[in-house]
């Protein structure tokens, strides 16, 4: 059997800026031929951050390569370089660069696939109910 497999720097993979808030993001499902999976990268200039969202039925890894907070339920987890997050389905979530010097970037992982790759699969705002 042939091994399934995939090797990508995501630093060569174009940027595209999300519709609704302008974060700067690259979207690797594609191109390392993920299936059961959503996998993406956000970086964050100084002062940005994600729009509070939550998914209804998908489970996510956040990475932070270069530290970061993240902000759970409305509360802040300060994550340092390498720091790995997960968040269950339904919860709202949010990652924000506080730092007024440097860039930060995350890698967002999110199991089961839903929606498409270019609506960033299903997620629902706060203030959708």
């Amino acid at each position: 059997m042939a091994a399934d497999f995939a090797v990508v720097q995501f630093e060569e993979i174009e940027q595209e800026q999300f519709p609704e808030s302008g974060n700067r993001h690259r979207k690797l499902t594609d191109p390392l031929g993920c299936t059961e999976m959503r996998i993406n990268t956000v970086t964050l200039a100084p002062g940005e951050r994600t729009a509070p969202h939550a998914h209804e039925q998908q489970e996510e890894v956040y990475i932070a390569l270069d530290g970061g907070v993240v902000e759970i339920e409305g509360t802040r987890h300060e994550v340092s370089s390498g720091g790995v997050v997960r968040i269950g389905p339904d919860t709202i979530r949010s990652v924000r660069n506080d730092t007024d010097a440097e860039e930060q970037t995350w890698i967002m992982c999110g199991a089961p696939q839903l929606g498409t790759v270019d609506d960033f699969g299903q997620y629902r705002m706060p203030d959708d109910t």
